[in-house]
């Protein structure tokens, strides 16, 4: 057992034994540190003002990606290496090429989501080689400006990488590389104050004892759907169990026909083993918050907060995907949609967690879409999701599965049609015999994001389109707005 934490912050190692498994890195910065360049604007991981980026050791190498302090807390920086808008500039006081492009481009005006936007562009260029405008503007997603429009800051987002590489930055990381691997342990990490207690195993094995001793604990993952539990519902948590430091459950393989995700592996990380399987479901997982949340979010964290709303369970379900439940030293598995009961309620037991998703690779000549219906096409909550697999042979209706989110109290199947389509010819009297049938399987309510007509209208559509894209009429039109760029036709 390790008590306190340690992480790497301004160069050094910072080790601090008692904190607030709740305190947001964000409040910590300003209120502790009087580090005021991060900004907070709305407390729920959505404007990207309070972005930062976590630098962490994997297999060796360092990994940087971008967070949201408002919603990261402060216990799950153990191991890692916090940076902030303060660290770029020299300490000459010369600017960072990201800082000075933002300059010269003219990218910002009133300043406050300068900083946020700085940093999720930092990331980008000591991650990747230069971007294309695609990717810069995926990047950028999650961070919003009132003042200027996103032009300049997107031509500084090109113009960053005039400068050339991270010469100065990577010399400083090898110092930083050897202060994370003194760091590194297998030890469980626990630290606590005012009553509330924090436990971060490294295996799963000491997760699950840990939780069998702390039933009452909150599971964590990403926090970006608990942090807001915090800064929007202030809810006291009382003991905290983090998933971020268990390896088994940041593994992902396949495996017997099935691609293995562990509980712990963020969105950013499946993203691209999914979409070479799923291309729909990759997009799908593109869409799902922003570039800061997907780096924290996990697949099994969406799973397992149960939401009518969350946009992997009806592409899961509509695969057939399964669940890797554990209790203690006992597993069990069962399929996904039978893991929802009904709304707030899944079928996990006291001290029982989510260890894996188990997704089936598609059969040769399966046909998979989903469909995410928003007000906003980047960054926004659902208002219905569906996905469809269906095995059609010979113009006809084998099998088929289809799920959505957002109809009804839990993900649910549209059983009856699916009932109306099976046997069936894969034509369009068929398909619009079968959209009548969807009302026997939803119910979907009124509320600001759409009204239960609509609902139950873009439901019936998303079908026909399904129908259109997988048959010869979708040879001939085109489906897709301009979003889905990696897409096509697939």
């Amino acid at each position: 057992m390790s008590e306190g934490i340690r992480f790497v912050f301004r160069g050094e190692v910072r080790e601090i034994d008692k904190i607030d498994p709740t305190l947001s890195v964000l409040r910590w910065l300003r209120e502790v540190e009087g580090a005021s360049g991060t900004k907070e604007g709305c407390a729920e991981g959505d404007c990207g003002a309070c972005t930062v980026v976590l630098g962490e050791l994997v297999d060796g190498s360092m990994q940087y990606r971008a967070v949201n302090a408002c919603i990261q807390f402060m216990p799950t920086l153990h191991g890692k290496q916090l940076i902030t808008v303060e660290d770029l500039a020299s300490p000459d006081g010369a600017l960072h090429p990201v800082q000075k492009a933002m300059v010269e481009t003219s990218g910002s005006q009133c300043g406050f989501c300068t900083p946020g936007f700085v940093m999720s562009m930092f990331a980008m260029k000591v991650s990747e080689g230069r971007p294309s405008r695609d990717r810069i503007n995926d990047v950028l997603a999650g961070n919003l400006c009132r003042c200027t429009g996103y032009g300049p800051i997107i031509e500084a987002s090109e113009k960053m990488y005039d400068a050339g590489p991270e010469t100065a930055f990577l010399e400083e990381e090898k110092r930083v590389v050897a202060l994370l691997e003194g760091l590194s342990s297998d030890a469980m990490v626990e630290t606590a104050d005012k009553g509330r207690r924090y436990f971060a195993p490294a295996r799963v094995d000491d997760l699950a004892r840990v939780y069998t001793d702390n039933p009452d604990a909150v599971i964590v993952a990403g926090a970006t759907d608990v942090g807001l539990w915090v800064t929007k519902m202030h809810k006291d948590l009382g003991t905290v169990i983090y998933l971020g430091r268990v390896k088994e459950l940041k593994e992902m393989r396949v495996a017997s026909g099935y691609l293995e995700i562990g509980a712990g592996v963020s969105y950013t990380d499946a993203w691209d083993e999914i979409k070479k399987h799923y291309p729909d479901f990759g997009e799908l997982i593109r869409r799902i918050g922003s570039t800061q949340v997907r780096n924290a979010g996990t697949i099994g964290g969406n799973v397992a907060n149960g939401s009518p709303i969350g946009d992997t369970p009806p592409a899961l379900i509509a695969a057939g995907a399964r669940l890797v439940l554990r209790k203690g030293e006992e597993r069990r598995e069962i399929d996904l949609e039978s893991f929802f009961i009904d709304y707030g309620k899944q079928d996990r037991g006291i001290g029982e967690f989510v260890e894996m998703v188990k997704l089936p690779l598609p059969k040769a000549g399966s046909k998979f879409r989903s469909y995410k219906i928003s007000k906003r096409f980047d960054q926004d909550i659902s208002a219905a999701c569906g996905a469809f697999m269906a095995d059609i042979e010979k113009g006809q209706v084998k099998d088929i599965r289809i799920c959505f989110g957002g109809m009804a109290g839990t993900p649910a199947r549209a059983k009856h049609t699916e009932a109306a389509l099976i046997g069936k010819t894969w034509d369009e009297e068929t398909v619009k015999t079968a959209m009548a049938e969807m009302v026997k399987d939803y119910n979907p309510l009124t509320d600001m994001r759409a009204s239960e007509a609509y609902r139950a209208k873009v439901a019936r559509n998303l079908l026909y389109k399904f129908f259109v894209e997988t048959s010869q009429v979708g040879e001939k039109v085109n489906t897709r707005v301009v979003g889905d760029r990696e897409l096509a036709h697939v």
